[in-house]
């Protein structure tokens, strides 16, 4: 019953004490926001801005409460074309480097025609997109998948030629084909670069939403900074810009904590450790 005891201690001690490194790393960026809000809130009393020129920290937070019906709307509709945009980006992404190294001539002719697409403002993309595709889901979603898939392409690439050729070398000489070297040697190897990838790809899925709404859309948050834009109702574009940051603060968690179930072996950034 004692060692019982003692153990049920030291798991607390060790729940206590995970909870504290994690309240060290998030109290100096909670420190810093609410400073910054502070010296924001006095700059625009002190000199009386105008609040269709820069609205203060608290004339944002009505803007928020007030039209958090219409905000939660357009959020829903978000997420929902980030989700499905990042899916398939992130599908498209893995086949395209698996094409690539699997069949290697094809994929020399292959990857500089994707890093010259990569070139392409996709801002210049997102009108034709709506003329050929119209003003619902789908244009959308395919402006994040050419946005989102090359991060997911480049760092897959990296973990799949980043096995040591001497032990590709060693498959082969007990008889290895390339594709059971593909699934049991590149493919594991490559999981935390492409996790590295997805970070990266959840980021640029939230723009190309954005964007898309931007360029043409009757929902979503680009829609409401569009139109509150042209109403010179500043608040509520700094209101739906918060609900952007937070939503996509809120994916890309969601894809780091995939990563710390299905790649724990990946190394993960600490700043704790950083700091000694």
């Amino acid at each position: 019953m004692s060692e019982i005891a003692a153990e049920e201690t030291t798991a607390k001690e060790l729940a206590g004490s995970r909870v504290w490194r994690g309240l060290k790393e998030v109290l100096p960026a909670i420190a810093l926001s609410a400073a910054i809000l502070i010296l924001w809130e006095a700059f625009i009393r002190i000199f009386d801005v105008a609040t269709f020129v820069l609205p203060a920290p608290s004339a944002i937070v009505v803007s928020l409460i007030k039209n958090r019906a219409s905000l939660a709307v357009a959020t829903q509709a978000t997420a929902f074309e980030i989700f499905f945009g990042f899916v398939l980006a992130a599908i498209v992404g893995v086949m395209v480097a698996l094409l690539i190294v699997r069949f290697e001539r094809f994929g020399r002719a292959l990857y500089p025609l994707i890093v010259l697409f990569q070139n392409v403002p996709k801002v210049a993309l997102a009108p034709i997109f709506i003329l050929w595709f119209g003003f619902e889901l789908t244009p959308k979603i395919l402006l994040i998948v050419v946005i989102a898939f090359f991060p997911v392409t480049i760092d897959m690439l990296a973990g799949l030629q980043s096995v040591e050729p001497s032990f590709v070398s060693l498959m082969r000489s007990v008889g290895a084909s390339k594709n059971k070297i593909m699934l049991r040697v590149r493919i594991p190897h490559s999981l935390p670069h492409l996790m590295a990838g997805l970070k990266v790809a959840i980021t640029f899925s939230v723009i190309g939403a954005i964007v898309g709404e931007f360029a043409g859309a009757n929902r979503g948050l680009g829609y409401v900074i569009q139109f509150a834009s042209t109403q010179l109702d500043t608040p509520l574009i700094f209101a739906a810009l918060l609900v952007v940051s937070a939503l996509g603060l809120a994916f890309y968690y969601v894809v780091e904590f995939a990563e710390r179930l299905l790649v724990p072996w990946a190394p993960k950034y600490d700043p704790i450790q950083l700091n000694g």
